[in-house]
């Protein structure tokens, strides 16, 4: 081969990979970080995959009670991808959908969960993903006399259920599971700190960044300062900014947004 051709080979590869050789960390919880690892390996990258949350389920006995009288309510609210799947999981091994109850969640992720439990009629915010966002869409603005049952996991946000409340509206909150710390040798992770190895973190939940920090320890926090961040809500920077990161990238929302914030940075610091 000759030198010119081996150097348009590289040159053609640095284009379609272009987070060759970087090692980025993703904090999902176990059995949701497969996408974001996946795509990170297709532009070249090492994922490091270490989940900050851990999924368990809680005691049935509530989705139980919440499938019998599910035909009472005008709305049903999930949270999250896990709300969907843990719920419905156990409601629709009881029951039908009733077919006058609407849906509404906050992401295009517990979207598509509810399309594959067969759940197509919902209502979600098309750009910012959060409760605030979906309080803003008109469906929620006269909900006087309407009863509204919350899916989500345990300590979560009241925000959303509480405004609703001052709306006028008769609000119920079903717990369908808890979120854990998961017990993880931060090792590996120091170990590519120490070689000047690991190049970027995405934190993808207020949760997940209190729990990486307390899992990293005080070795793991001082290079933590120093790693650029890449995180999808307001909420999460301003949480990293309070704890003494120094690059907090605010990126688009969900997968692809963690992606196009790492795409744009590193481009910018080659």
């Amino acid at each position: 081969m000759s030198l010119a051709l081996h150097q348009e080979q590289e040159e053609h590869a640095g284009c379609v990979r272009p987070l060759a050789g970087r090692h980025v960390v993703v904090t999902r919880p176990a059995g949701q970080a497969t996408h974001l690892a996946e795509r990170l390996r297709e532009l070249g990258a090492e994922p490091v995959v270490f989940p900050t949350l851990a999924i368990e389920k809680v005691d049935p006995t509530p989705l139980l009670e919440a499938a019998i009288r599910l035909d009472a309510y005008d709305w049903a609210v999930f949270v999250s991808p896990n709300a969907v799947d843990m719920a419905l999981s156990v409601i629709l091994s009881r029951r039908s959908w009733p077919l006058g109850l609407r849906a509404a969640t906050v992401g295009k992720s517990s979207e598509a969960r509810l399309a594959a439990h067969g759940v197509l009629d919902v209502v979600a915010p098309s750009e910012r993903f959060d409760s605030e966002a979906l309080l803003a869409l008109p469906e929620f603005a006269n909900v006087a006399g309407k009863r509204v049952i919350i899916f989500r996991g345990d300590h979560g946000r009241d925000l959303f259920g509480d405004v609703l409340r001052m709306r006028g509206a008769d609000v119920d909150y079903v717990t369908c599971y808890r979120r854990v710390m998961p017990r993880l040798d931060p090792a590996p992770l120091l170990e590519l700190w120490q070689a000047g190895r690991l190049d970027a973190l995405t934190l993808t939940s207020s949760e997940g960044l209190r729990n990486f920090w307390q899992m990293i320890g005080r070795l793991g926090q001082g290079f933590c300062r120093q790693t650029p961040a890449f995180v999808p809500h307001v909420r999460i920077a301003e949480q990293a900014r309070a704890l003494g990161l120094a690059t907090v990238v605010l990126t688009p929302p969900a997968d692809e947004g963690l992606i196009q914030g790492l795409l744009r940075y590193f481009s910018a610091h080659e």
